[in-house]
């Protein structure tokens, strides 16, 4: 497994396919996609797993991370994370943030994010502002 910088069009088919695969490929598609950092996990060639970045205010925000079903639960996504986390250090940034579904929140703690309990819905799904300080 290797973790590179991508193209944000890189990062489309995953996202669709593992988070929004109702929904048409446009709607992976941020406005923002320009200006942030995106990374994908490769086994092999092949791209498994994806985060998209976003830095401003000496603050992080992670966007669509996610992983290609067959390859969850093999610790890729923590791998990404802990990536995305050094990254962020290294740029003497103060906080990084996500908005987590909510029944994904274990997973963002055990990183040391804190729930703000800032909770919103976006077509039927539960999030929550998770954080964590630097």
């Amino acid at each position: 497994m290797e973790i590179k910088t991508i193209d944000a069009s890189q990062t489309w088919e995953i996202r669709h396919k593992v988070m929004w695969p109702d929904k048409p490929i446009e709607f992976v598609q941020l406005e923002e996609d320009n200006n942030g950092l995106h990374f994908g996990v490769f086994d092999q060639e092949k791209l498994v797993s994806i985060v998209s970045c976003f830095v401003g205010n000496q603050e992080m925000q992670f966007r669509k991370l996610a992983t290609l079903e067959e390859y969850q639960g093999k610790g890729i996504a923590s791998e990404l994370l802990n990536f995305i986390f050094e990254v962020a250090k290294k740029q003497n940034l103060s906080k990084i943030w996500c908005n987590a579904r909510s029944n994904k929140k274990s997973f963002y703690e055990k990183f040391g994010m804190i729930d703000t309990h800032k909770i919103f819905s976006k077509e039927g799904q539960e999030f929550t502002i998770m954080e964590i300080f630097l």
